[in-house]
């Protein structure tokens, strides 16, 4: 297997946490350049990282004339995902995006099609989904462990309304629930059922004291595909006991529940993984998850470098996440409609 050359887009913040964390174990994966357009951003992340002038640049244009690479990185804001990702492909490059790939569905699928188009993977980094428990209950679900499912309820629950409202870029940008956080576990939802979304209902929720311009919080209902509802509660600004990054999970069922949650304590890898299954009349009994030697957005890249070497595709490739865009826009705009909306696959 060839080792893939990789130019990374947007190293700010989370793009940094990327360079720290997530690329360094992926050894099928060599980052050639880093490209930045805020150059204070770009020499604060080649001083960190100690790279030379010559793998930093401010352009992709400028980074993919100059390094050798096979695929470009886009960890910039989410408006630049789509035109960033075109571009590259549209220059030979395969494209692995954060999430969400787009705010929109008809502007994610134009990527698609380019890709389709030009034979390239385009391959969104939906990270939730490379952890055993999430795995786990998806072929718990499938084996018919509790029987048909009645409902799935999910609960979200982080503090973050400290900051100084002037200046704190999270408190402004465009559905910083729904878009930021819930798109991963609407993704899960899909995953874990094998079904789409067919409506949604977001009901926002604003206290006088929320520091965010759109919702900090959520109640959210999903009905899929075969009338299974999922009741998702989400929130920012909650002062109740913290849930872990992938949220607090309970598929119940005609027989029994399974329930789940990702990164239990603080644990950065899989191995804070929890699952327990209670048969109906009986004790919840912990389930025996996967041993993973990458997770998250580790074993999303090493999955990307197997692809473009030939392996099989993702699941969290293109095409297969046009649904979660889909459920993702449709929940945003109920939240400003307040009427039930129907969730439209491009």
């Amino acid at each position: 297997m060839s080792v893939v050359k990789l130019i990374h887009v947007g190293v700010g913040g989370w793009g940094g946490d990327w360079e720290q964390n997530a690329i360094p174990p992926v050894k099928e994966i060599e980052r050639t350049a880093i490209v930045d357009g805020h150059e204070p951003t770009l020499r604060k992340a080649q001083k960190a990282l100690d790279l030379p002038d010559a793998m930093c640049f401010l352009t992709l244009e400028e980074a993919m004339a100059a390094v050798e690479s096979d695929a470009v990185l886009v960890t910039a804001p989410a408006g630049a995902h789509v035109p960033l990702s075109i571009q590259a492909m549209e220059a030979g490059k395969h494209v692995l995006v954060e999430k969400p790939f787009s705010e929109s569905a008809v502007e994610a699928k134009q990527a698609v099609e380019k890709a389709e188009e030009l034979g390239k993977i385009i391959q969104v980094s939906q990270n939730y989904r490379f952890y055993p428990a999430p795995r786990a209950a998806q072929k718990l679900l499938a084996d018919g462990e509790i029987g048909e499912p009645s409902v799935i309820e999910i609960d979200f629950r982080k503090w973050a309304n400290d900051a100084a409202k002037e200046g704190h870029r999270h408190y402004g940008i465009a559905h910083p629930l729904i878009f930021d956080m819930a798109i991963h576990h609407f993704d899960l939802i899909r995953k874990i059922t094998g079904q789409e979304a067919k409506t949604v209902y977001a009901r926002p929720l604003a206290p006088s004291w929320s520091k965010f311009e759109q919702e900090g919080a959520a109640a959210i209902v999903i009905e899929l595909a075969s009338g299974l509802v999922v009741s998702y509660r989400g929130s920012w600004i909650s002062s109740g006991e913290p849930t872990t990054w992938a949220g607090d999970w309970a598929i119940v069922g005609e027989t029994g529940e399974i329930r789940f949650s990702s990164r239990v304590g603080g644990a950065v890898g899989a191995e804070g993984d929890r699952l327990t299954l209670r048969k109906r009349g009986e004790d919840a009994k912990p389930v025996e998850l996967e041993t993973m030697p990458l997770w998250g957005r580790s074993a999303g890249l090493q999955a990307f470098a197997n692809a473009i070497n030939g392996g099989p595709m993702a699941e969290t490739w293109g095409p297969n996440n046009l649904g979660s865009v889909a459920l993702m826009e449709a929940a945003a705009k109920s939240s400003l409609s307040g009427q039930v909306e129907p969730v439209v696959l491009p």
